[in-house]
């Protein structure tokens, strides 16, 4: 695909073609232990490899958690580059879970190095974490604002303990808007200069985070264009794609549902029909 079409419309592509899963490339030690696999880097590239091939033509999206190879140093990040430049060859759209956020040259670093044109950890897109305030989303415009690379940022997890932050009132007032209010709204605000079937800059929300107590509402959305919606927590999480109309509403067409632990753990000889029945099932329920 032309390196210059907005991430938008590289998203928007890879929904159409292959629908709305996502799978993570997530080599736990125990997982690596029952491919029959060694906890090194070898291990870590066999794996991730074999996900990568697994997902090529059947999916359009994979997301690739950074801290499981980070866990083993230089060699990891090795393992990773080969995983990212086969996914690329295979055509997927790479989403890097590295949760980074920090702000001027030390926030342009990491995006340099997870989205910069040349990067040997180079994504389509990458999860940023935006505790430091509004200028982590500043930040973000030389490569998101330009819509040529993607970047989903953290706004209401599922996590045990997230809603002390994340449903925390900005003004200390019962009426002042949830602190993942004020972020999906930004990204509202992110996205307004841009055209294009989705935004480039996307949501985090779990796709079993309580909503109720966060302010955010999806029962009519005008957000132009879209919100992309990043979602992991489905199947060993928890949560079940049938939830995906009933908790997004009219923003269900943007969700990306994210699927890790229960499709790798059918193992290496049964990962493709585990990816073909996952896709199945989500495309039933969005149906």
């Amino acid at each position: 695909m032309p390196e210059n079409v907005l991430f938008g419309e590289k998203l928007a592509n890879a929904i159409a073609d292959y629908g709305q899963l996502c799978v993570g490339i997530d080599p736990h030690p125990w997982l690596l232990d029952e491919w029959g696999l060694n906890q090194d880097s070898l291990g870590l590239e066999s794996f991730g490899l074999k996900v990568v091939a697994a997902c090529s033509n059947r999916i359009g999206i994979i997301k690739p958690q950074v801290a499981l190879f980070e866990h083993f140093g230089s060699e990891g990040y090795r393992a990773l580059e080969k995983v990212i430049r086969a996914a690329k060859e295979a055509g997927l759209l790479v989403i890097a879970d590295a949760k980074r956020g920090d702000i001027g040259s030390t926030m342009n670093s990491y995006l340099e190095a997870w989205l910069g044109e040349g990067s040997s950890l180079e994504c389509d897109a990458m999860t940023v974490n935006p505790f430091m305030g509004a200028e982590v989303l500043e930040s973000l415009s030389p490569f998101a604002g330009s819509g040529s690379k993607g970047v989903f940022v953290l706004t209401r997890t599922s996590n045990s303990g997230s809603e002390l932050f994340q449903n925390a009132r900005t003004g200390g007032k019962d009426d002042s808007p949830t602190v993942a209010l004020e972020i999906y709204r930004r990204l509202a605000e992110c996205n307004a200069p841009l055209t294009g079937r989705f935004g480039s800059f996307g949501a985090v929300i779990g796709a079993t985070s309580q909503l109720a107590g966060s302010g955010i509402e999806f029962e009519s959305t005008h957000d132009s264009p879209p919100i992309p919606i990043l979602a992991p927590g489905f199947g060993h999480q928890g949560a079940d794609y049938s939830a995906i109309k009933a908790n997004f509403g009219a923003a269900a067409g943007q969700v990306i549902a994210s699927i890790s632990r229960s499709v790798l753990a059918a193992g290496p000889g049964r990962l493709d029909a585990s990816i073909d029945s996952e896709r199945e099932r989500l495309a039933e329920a969005m149906s």
